[in-house]
Parts: C-alpha cells; structure tokens; sequence
C-alpha cells in the first residue's frame, strides 16, 4: 500500500536528502521547475532528469537523461510524468536502488506501485513533495 498516513510521509521526507526529480523541465511556467526550486530551497539535492533536455542545467544541475546514469545514492524519485510512463520510471529506480518512489498530482499507477513496493521502495502517490513539507511542517534538511 503507498503511503498515506501523515507520520509515514513526514518520516520519508525528513531522512531524505537526495531526489532525482524525473520530467524536469527548464521553462519556468512548468509546476516541476517550481517544484525543483523550492525541494531545493528547502535544501534537498535535487538532480534533473529529462531526455530531451539531457546536458542542459536547471537551477543550477546538469540534467541527466535517464536514472542510470546517476552516480549517487538516490533517496526519492520524483515523478513528473504521465501515469502510464510512471512504471518505466518506477523500473528505473528499482534498478538503481533507490529508496522511494513519489508520483506527482495526478500520477497513479497501482502497477508500478506494487512492483515498488515488493522491490522494498516506499511508494507516494498523486501528491506533491513541495505541498506535503510545509503541511506536514517538515523542517528543512540539516536542521533537525
């Protein structure tokens, strides 16, 4: 089951502190530029994922295509993509052995969330990181 008790959500996000973030994008009037910025703000690591934008920088890190090629332990993947791309996202990150998995407003995919979860990933669904700390009064990273 993914997570949806208020308690599991704030644990997942106070121990996290590296998100790639999966459909960044560099135009400022997409909700996952704004998203990247204040995960940021709030003082995760944010690292781009994006193959059409692959090589380019957004807030200031190089865009990765794909989560593979990612070198560094990976706490949360966030997924800004449609519903039914998210499984190949979620398939990514198990292989990459990340941590969790959070889907974005709107993003469900109970298929991929049971294959998350049987590879031992926490699973968010069809909620938003950059919402979800201020209400759950998650403190900023390093100062808890």
């Amino acid at each position: 089951m993914p997570l949806t008790a208020d308690d599991d959500i704030r644990d997942l996000l106070a121990n996290a502190r590296t998100i790639a973030l999966v459909g960044a994008s560099d135009r400022p009037d997409r909700p996952s530029y704004g998203v990247m910025k204040r995960l940021r703000d709030h003082g995760y690591r944010v690292i781009p994922v994006n193959p059409q934008i692959t090589g380019e920088h957004v807030h200031g890190e190089f865009v990765f295509r794909e989560l593979g090629q990612l070198g560094d332990p990976i706490d949360i993947v966030d997924i800004f993509r449609r519903s039914e791309a998210a499984g190949d996202v979620v398939d990514e990150a198990i292989a990459i052995g990340a941590k969790a998995v959070w889907m974005q407003l709107g993003v469900v995919n109970d298929a991929a969330a049971a294959r998350a979860e049987a590879a031992g990933l926490k699973v968010v669904m069809d909620r938003c990181p950059a919402i979800e700390i201020p209400r759950l009064g998650v403190a900023p990273v390093g100062q808890d």
